[in-house]
């Protein structure tokens, strides 16, 4: 993340858009993340919220960590008895 000039979500693409000073731009499809790493609603859940509160936080998440590993951390998924 290194020279980020800026990072939104872009609700017309959904997509999370990172500028770099260098003229580069990188945008994260946030249906694909959502569908190929998020099994249920709290880990969708969890998602949309960095999405809409913390988008760097999000595509670092998405670039550099491992958001599987992330989401079974963060949420708890209790089924009904």
């Amino acid at each position: 993340m290194d020279r980020l000039i800026s990072c939104e979500f872009n609700m017309d693409t959904a997509c999370v858009e990172l500028k770099f000073f260098d003229g580069s731009k990188i945008a994260i499809d946030t249906f694909a993340v959502e569908n190929e790493v998020a099994d249920n609603m709290y880990q969708r859940s969890e998602l949309d919220y960095l999405i809409y509160n913390d988008p760097i936080g999000y595509a670092d998440l998405v670039l550099n960590g491992n958001p599987e590993l992330y989401l079974k951390t963060v949420t708890e998924c209790k089924p009904l008895e």
